[in-house]
């Protein structure tokens, strides 16, 4: 067969958040008003530093659900949307992308995480 392979997996961003949708039909999403943590790492220790399709940039809610965003996924408009985020340092993202290993570091942590929904009742 010709042609490119099928991805096994896409990532769609917008205004409202990052959504992940796997091969096997799962999905992961998250809503930008909700991260409250960045991440990155998830590069294999016997592989070379800087291999793009095996760097994560995670993104975390306050429960730590999350949406996981592969290196090789992300374009200019993820990296736009991150930069909305108090006090985000897309550079000090760029380092740790260069230099990700297996373990995850945090690049970024809201300076105040949403508090949680007051219970509603309801009549």
């Amino acid at each position: 067969m010709h042609g490119n392979p099928v991805p096994d997996t896409y990532v769609y961003v917008t205004e409202e958040g990052v959504t992940r949708h796997y091969a096997d039909g799962s999905v992961e999403a998250l809503a930008w008003e909700d991260v409250v943590e960045v991440r990155v790492g998830g590069h294999d220790d016997q592989d070379p530093p800087g291999q793009p399709e095996d760097v994560f940039i995670v993104l975390l809610d306050r429960e730590g659900e999350g949406c996981v965003v592969p290196r090789s996924a992300t374009d200019a408009s993820f990296l736009a949307r991150l930069r909305y985020l108090p006090d985000f340092d897309l550079d000090r993202l760029s380092t740790a992308v260069e230099s990700a290993r297996s373990d995850y570091v945090v690049v970024w942590r809201s300076p105040e995480p949403p508090s949680p929904l007051p219970d509603l009742e309801y009549d």
